[in-house]
Parts: structure tokens; sequence; C-alpha cells
């Protein structure tokens, strides 16, 4: 029989644009993360990832197939993401082979720290994000702090290397919050604020460019302060009118607009 869907079972592998090991890494897709498959070379697989519709290929070495009675009952549960420790583990009983899981991994169906893939029994050695703290803000606020100094790195979505819509996204994940990838499609959601000073932690900022396009996102913290990925996770002070950055002495990006996701 010939599957059409995926999940990944490796704590990150690489989505690119173009099928070929040079191409450019645009997302990550993390442990326990599935897709659909839209196309298939003799190497590579274009994907659909479920949770945010992005599109890219991976490595058909790093795809592992699931069926669709899986792929559905996948969509209709409620994800738990690993959360409140950058790095987990998850073991495998049949094999008794360890995997290392990042930040924001999805534990499908976990009970008392045991959840199955397909047939595949795992045991997870962490902390996972209860259905009754979902939506927390100071578990967000929280989540995001343990990302302070990872690198920046494009299209990344985890501890060693992140991307700045990747860390909104990735952290909102940890609280059971699904955000779309890219800063621009994040930057459609929730309402808007008129003024900096009605924001909240939690809220999102966005910032543009000189053509007036969204190219950067942060989370604001207390007191005019935004946490956000540029060179690395790092917390800066934020006005109206935008990212002050006291290295530089300098604004280092312009504020555009900021959003409330969770009222």
């Amino acid at each position: 029989m010939a599957f059409h869907f995926g999940i990944s079972i490796l704590s990150s592998i690489p989505g690119r644009v173009e099928p070929a090991d040079a191409s450019e890494m645009v997302t990550q897709l993390l442990f326990g993360e599935h897709y659909s498959i839209l196309e298939k070379r003799k190497k590579w697989l274009r994907i659909k990832v479920a949770k945010d519709g992005y599109e890219c290929w991976i490595d058909k070495k790093q795809h592992h197939e699931i069926g669709e009675k899986f792929f559905q009952r996948l969509e209709k549960q409620k994800f738990i993401p690993s959360s409140l420790e950058l790095v987990s583990l998850v073991r495998s009983v049949s094999s008794s082979e360890y995997i290392p899981i990042v930040a924001g991994s999805s534990l499908p169906f976990l009970k008392e720290n045991i959840f199955q893939i397909d047939r595949e029994k795992f045991e997870f050695d962490g902390v996972a994000q209860l259905k009754a703290e979902r939506k927390n803000k100071e578990l967000l606020e929280q989540n995001a702090r343990l990302f302070l100094n990872a690198p920046y790195l494009w299209g990344g979505r985890q501890p060693f290397g992140i991307d700045c819509s990747g860390f909104t996204q990735v952290c909102y994940k940890m609280i059971g919050i699904n955000i779309p990838r890219d800063s621009y499609q994040q930057a459609s959601l929730g309402h808007s604020l008129s003024f900096i000073e009605e924001a909240e932690p939690g809220d999102l900022a966005f910032f543009d460019n000189e053509e007036g396009r969204i190219i950067h996102v942060g989370m604001l913290l207390h007191e005019n302060q935004i946490i956000h990925a540029s060179g690395k996770v790092r917390i800066d002070r934020i006005d109206h009118q935008g990212i002050y950055n006291n290295d530089i002495r300098d604004y280092s990006h312009r504020l555009r607009i900021i959003k409330r996701i969770i009222d």
C-alpha cells in the first residue's frame, strides 16, 4: 500500500525550497509534527505541514510513513507539546533507543508519559503542556525566556538555531496555540492595538521594511521590553518607533503594528 502521509520522528527535519541538500532551508519539522505528501522525487518529498500549511521539500531518508487513518486521528486531536525544558528524551519501547527532542515537539495522544505513533510506542521523559494550562500567558513568557541566547538561524525552529517567526510560532505552540509560520502571516491574527501602552506580555509586535513589507516579529514583555530573534534571541527596549538596540545605540527595527493573540 502506498502511503501519502508522514510524521517526524527526529528532533528536527530541515524543510527546503528545492529538492537539494544545498537548497535554502525555510523551516524545520519538530518531532511529532505530521504532514501530507504533495509530490515525490527519487530522493525528495514535497510536503505540506498539517498544522500550519507550510510547503517545503524534505529528504526521503528522514521521512516516516503513517497511514491515512492515523493521520486523520492526528488532525482531530488537541496536540500535546513538550514544554518548560529545551531538550527532553523519548525512548522507543520496541528498540530501547533514545531520541532527543526539543521544546515545542508534539507528543501524540500522550497519557501517563506514554504515546504511540501508529503501532510504535514511546516513553517520554520530560514536561508536557497540560490541557488545563493552555493559553497561559505566564507560561508563554516563561517558555520564551528559555530560548534566550539561542543563535539566529534562517528557517530554524529550535533552541540551537531559530528565526524570528519560528521563535514566536514555537512559543505559542508550547502553550497549545497554533499560529502560522511566517511573520507576515502571523500579523493577520488577533486584533490590533492602537498604542504600545495598551500592550501586555505575550502580545506580538511586527516590523516592516521601507517597502512596507512585514519582515520581523517579536513578543512583548513587561516594561516596554521585547524578546525576539535577531542575531540571537535577545531582550531589547521597544517604543512607538521600534526596537532600540543598545549594542548599536540605534533602532534596529521599525514598528508597524501590535497584535493581541490571546484575550
